[in-house]
């Protein structure tokens, strides 16, 4: 496996642990009902953020620049995330 292929399986590995906890959760409370569409919508959110956030470290030279990037990236992550969770724009996407 060449360098670019084990850092992809890497981020798709992480993003899979991440998804295990609502899914474990799932088995032991009721509080947590997730559908097969929630565990996918989170898992392109979660993979696609760590490919921008590993591309953005990758080709962005200063620091700084690189470190702003990442940090609008995992800030837009949030908002989404926050959106279809409660609705706090109250747009369509969270069912409002």
């Amino acid at each position: 496996m060449n360098e670019v292929t084990k850092r992809i399986v890497l981020l798709f590995a992480a993003t899979l642990t991440v998804l295990l906890v609502p899914f474990i959760a799932m088995q032991f409370t009721s509080e947590v009902k997730w559908s097969p569409g929630d565990f996918l919508v989170a898992g392109v959110l979660l993979f696609g953020a760590a490919l921008l956030a590993d591309l953005a470290l990758r080709k962005i030279r200063s620091k700084g620049k690189r470190m702003a990037v990442v940090a609008i990236i995992m800030m837009a992550l949030i908002l989404v995330w926050i959106e279809l969770a409660v609705g706090i724009f109250g747009t369509p996407f969270a069912g409002s």
